[in-house]
């Protein structure tokens, strides 16, 4: 009997991996560094991105209790040269454990919409903990807009993960921006992303 593929696959992250590639490659240095993924997931973007990113090296990182996803990183990271090892990692924890002191840039995709609004909070201030002053943290997903009107199928999403968990539901981008600033991120850039998605780029300022 052949061994069990541990890699899960997300339709998702399928489609959209191409586009959030052009952007981290246009908005990252091209020194290089340190990039950190909160929430990897199944790790295709990873393993889709970490390639094409001369000169960074990507860390991934989950917190699901049950090891899957990390195994599902792992698996679909297996080989390449520049993606390290998965780490165990809750946002809401003080301390991030096994991230180092300082990295350059993090990266969250599809988070903050499937967790409460603390995880939001918490990924915030662990973001100002780690980053290099001028570094940078992409949140991409789908977010609501004051003054613009919504996409249906935003609001059918919205609906449906309030019904799931009464703390889940799409972020205010106003909210966001402003928790932001309040601990000392500042947002630089919103693209428009395809299926109604936005990336946030935020930049860690001096203290």
């Amino acid at each position: 009997m052949p061994p069990v593929d541990p890699r899960r696959h997300s339709a998702a992250a399928e489609r959209n991996r191409a586009p959030i590639l052009r952007e981290l490659q246009r908005l990252l240095p091209a020194r290089g560094g340190l990039l950190l993924e909160i929430a990897s997931g199944t790790g295709q973007h990873a393993a889709h991105c970490a390639p094409a990113l001369a000169g960074w090296t990507w860390q991934p990182s989950d917190a699901d209790a049950d090891e899957g996803a990390r195994a599902s990183i792992a698996a679909w990271c297996a080989g390449l040269a520049r993606v390290r090892p998965p780490l165990a990692l809750d946002v809401c924890s003080a301390v991030w454990p096994g991230v180092p002191p300082t990295v350059d840039a993090i990266f969250c995709a599809n988070l903050l919409h499937i967790a409460p609004w603390a995880v939001t909070e918490a990924l915030l201030r662990g973001a100002v903990r780690r980053l290099v002053v001028g570094g940078l943290l992409l949140i991409y997903g789908p977010f609501l807009v004051e003054g613009e009107l919504p996409a249906a199928s935003n609001l059918t999403f919205d609906a449906d993960l309030r019904a799931r968990n009464p703390a889940w539901g799409l972020r205010d981008l106003d909210a966001v921006t402003r928790s932001a600033l309040s601990v000392g991120m500042a947002l630089r850039e919103r693209i428009a992303m395809p299926a109604n998605n936005l990336l946030l780029v935020f930049a860690r300022q001096a203290d």
